[in-house]
């Protein structure tokens, strides 16, 4: 007689738990007005950004994010949409990153990343009636204020270098997850806001301090949750900076990929939208109070 695998019967509870989790978010997004949609996870190219690596399908790629398939669909004049799908990025695994994961992405018409933030506390606040989150000993009163923390105030609080200095000497991605990301969401949610220019990717530069861009984190726990944009629709700097983030892509000795040109052509006619990814499988963990991301997904790809 074959032997259960008792590991993996072992996660039936902490399933069930995600089960309906994800349950939820689909009630509170449909509740909202948001229409669902589903589109291809394999895809020409995806939006090149000199951190995130594409894993290979002949001759595309996995989709890294559902974004530029959801902003056509923005363009193309549909309402607010949500999608909980998979993504797959090469290289990231670790306690807290799996190279396939859940995500749930959604964009709002007509609004900015502000909004964004609210749909973020409200989403919470129904996931967790009770109002606090305890994870791994630490506890979260979601109905506290929610810190809002500048990404410029956060290297001044929390390293010896100025944001400027970070990015001079190449050094912002190492500070802000060493040095930072340990200290924010503790007691109650952070939003890190306003992230230099140079690191705008996909949002459009602040109104007033075009220094900046409209892009915000949220942390818990120090555990990066969501990454959230008012979207640029500005074909010509988007294209640009397309073209300078594949140029670094390039230089550093990675798998050159085409722009994604369908995208571009029809990104003037979005409309000013506020875009987010959440990522689920963190969600999970920290609602189910799991340390490892193994925990709350059925097979990690060791398991396979």
């Amino acid at each position: 007689m074959t032997e259960r695998n008792w590991a993996l019967a072992r996660k039936h509870p902490l399933l069930a738990k995600r089960a309906r989790i994800i349950q939820t978010i689909r009630a509170f997004f449909i509740g909202e007005g948001f229409l669902e949609v589903e589109t291809p996870h394999r895809i020409p190219a995806n939006a090149p950004e000199p951190h995130i690596d594409a894993i290979e399908s002949e001759n595309w790629a996995l989709q890294t994010s559902p974004e530029l398939a959801m902003k056509r669909l923005l363009a193309a004049g549909y309402p607010d949409l949500f999608q909980i799908c998979k993504v797959w990025r090469q290289g990231e695994r670790g306690h807290r990153h799996l190279p396939e994961f859940t995500l749930l992405e959604w964009y709002r018409s007509g609004t900015d990343y502000r909004r964004l933030m609210n749909d973020c506390i409200s989403l919470l606040q129904i996931l967790c009636p009770a109002g606090q989150l305890n994870w791994q000993g630490e506890k979260v009163d979601l109905n506290r204020s929610w810190e809002l923390l500048t990404v410029t105030d956060a290297f001044d609080r929390y390293t010896q270098l100025s944001v400027s200095e970070a990015l001079s000497q190449n050094c912002f991605e190492e500070l802000l997850t060493a040095e930072i990301e340990p200290h924010l969401g503790f007691g109650r949610p952070t939003f890190l806001t306003d992230y230099p220019h140079e690191l705008a990717a996909l949002s459009r530069r602040k109104l007033g301090n075009p220094q900046v861009a409209e892009r915000f984190e949220l942390y818990l726990c120090g555990l990066e949750l969501a990454n959230a944009f008012s979207e640029l629709t500005d074909p010509a700097e988007q294209r640009s900076r397309f073209e300078g983030d594949e140029a670094s892509r390039r230089q550093a000795g990675k798998r050159p990929w085409p722009l994604p040109e369908p995208f571009l052509a029809e990104l003037p006619a979005m409309p000013e939208s506020a875009g987010i990814a959440l990522g689920i499988d963190r969600l999970v963990m920290l609602l189910t109070d799991q340390a490892q991301i193994d925990d709350v997904v059925a097979l990690s790809p060791e398991q396979l």
